[in-house]
């Protein structure tokens, strides 16, 4: 940055500007929903408590159950990090701004701007604090003063599906002489967007490998 925009920052001595995407759940995940159903591909929701559940109704399984590995995969490396933000109303906001941690940021979309944040390891809770969001605010605020004007002001918490590294394998499950062949496929955290579509080719490699060993056709893949 020149020294001009980082007058807007007096606690700051460095920093850098540029141009980045930014992808809001809240319109992407439908759209990839009506992708999936446009190409033939079913939803249907259930619980499912075991993954022989699934046995035999499906040939091969695709475990995208985030925190729920823990218990569908016996996965104890697989832990939540607590994610706090607030969603304003601040239609002139019109960029980013991101301290140097990460930690706090601030980040127009489409719908409202999200003030944040909280890297909270271990914590299961999904109840907002008033604390925690008025910490928020105030860091926000530090880096972006009009937010005190900012309205309509929501909370939201989230759990991020942590894991020292993504788990992206195949596991084949044995059974009573049953075999069920499993493709694993959690454990992003926070950079689930950033990196889900190569994971997803991955994914979908994994599977036709699967289904060449059952000698069954490969299911389509292409995203």
């Amino acid at each position: 940055m020149t020294e001009a925009e980082l007058k807007k920052f007096p606690q700051h001595v460095f920093g850098q500007a540029f141009t980045t995407l930014k992808c809001e759940g809240s319109a992407y995940l439908p759209w990839l929903e009506r992708r999936l159903q446009g190409s033939g591909g079913v939803i249907l929701t259930r619980r499912v408590e075991d993954l022989w559940e699934l046995h035999p109704s499906f040939d091969i399984v695709v475990n995208c159950s985030g925190l729920g590995s823990r218990r569908l995969a016996g996965d104890s490396a697989v832990f939540p990090v607590r994610g706090q933000v607030l969603q304003v109303q601040a239609p002139w906001v019109k960029h980013f701004i991101r301290d140097g941690s990460g930690l706090t940021y601030i980040y127009p979309g489409a719908f409202h701007v999200t003030l944040g944040g909280t890297r909270q390891p271990g914590d299961w809770n999904l109840s907002p604090d008033a604390e925690v969001s008025r910490d928020i605010l105030s860091r926000c605020c530090a880096l972006e003063p009009s937010l005190h004007r900012a309205y309509d002001i929501k909370e939201q918490v989230g759990l991020r599906p942590s894991r020292p590294g993504v788990r992206l394998q195949k596991e084949l499950l044995v059974r009573d002489g049953r075999r069920l062949p499993v493709v694993h496929h959690y454990g992003h955290g926070a950079g689930g967007f950033s990196v889900h579509w190569g994971t997803a080719l991955e994914a979908a490699r994994l599977v036709s490998e699967c289904a060449q060993a059952l000698g069954t056709p490969a299911p389509h893949s292409k995203l």
